[in-house]
């Protein structure tokens, strides 16, 4: 696997690299995107430190926009594990806040009354600084969404089975909550430890992202 794994990495290096901000011309409609944080290094190249699609059509322009520009952290798992880690970290109370769900009506009235919104918006700024500054992307075409999901979990897998990628010793997941972060070196807690790409996979793969 940590053969794969390498030409894998080698293949998505090789891709044109996005960053914030960055041109919607640029990035395809529906597909793939796989990013890469600085500092973090595998198999002589960026490390993989997080694989994610999306499940509606023609949405991904808008995911990537979640993460990396629209500061809610209800709406992008990756931005509330960012803020976790950087809350456990600084072991600040407010964690518990950052973890509640504000997305339904019921939760608005349970919790908005007790919100510190003002922490809650430094703690979103935070987030957004981290994520523009050190965090850049590839991504590649993919129209049908099974076909999406399937590549996403298998590449996930892929790369958590390597025993080559793991972080640095300065990798902020590395103070994640969250054990899967911390142990796979991803910032995912989902498709880890699944089934990872075969040769024929990886070779069909690198067909459909090279077509791009």
């Amino acid at each position: 696997m940590s053969e794969i794994c390498h030409q894998l990495h080698h293949l998505f290096n090789s891709l044109l690299r996005h960053r914030f901000p960055f041109d919607d011309v640029e990035i395809p409609r529906n597909g793939i995107y796989v990013l890469f944080e600085e500092g973090e290094r595998a198999h002589e190249v960026d490390r993989i430190v997080r694989v994610g699609t999306h499940k509606g059509d023609n949405q991904l322009r808008s995911r990537l926009k979640q993460h990396f520009v629209n500061e809610n952290k209800d709406r992008s798992i990756f931005r509330k594990n960012i803020g976790r880690a950087i809350l456990y970290r600084d072991n600040d109370p407010f964690l518990e806040q950052w973890e509640w769900d504000l997305t339904s009506k019921k939760a608005k009235e349970q919790y908005l009354p007790l919100l510190d919104e003002k922490k809650l918006r430094e703690t979103e700024e935070k987030v957004t600084a981290i994520i523009q500054q050190n965090f850049t992307f590839v991504v590649f075409e993919v129209n049908d969404k099974d076909t999406r999901l399937k590549w996403e979990e298998k590449i996930i897998s892929t790369v958590s089975w390597c025993d080559e990628c793991g972080p640095s010793p300065e990798w902020l997941g590395l103070f994640s909550p969250k054990k899967k972060i911390r142990e796979s070196g991803l910032w995912l807690v989902n498709g880890l430890y699944k089934d990872g790409l075969t040769w024929e996979e990886l070779e069909e793969l690198a067909r459909i992202v090279r077509a791009e």
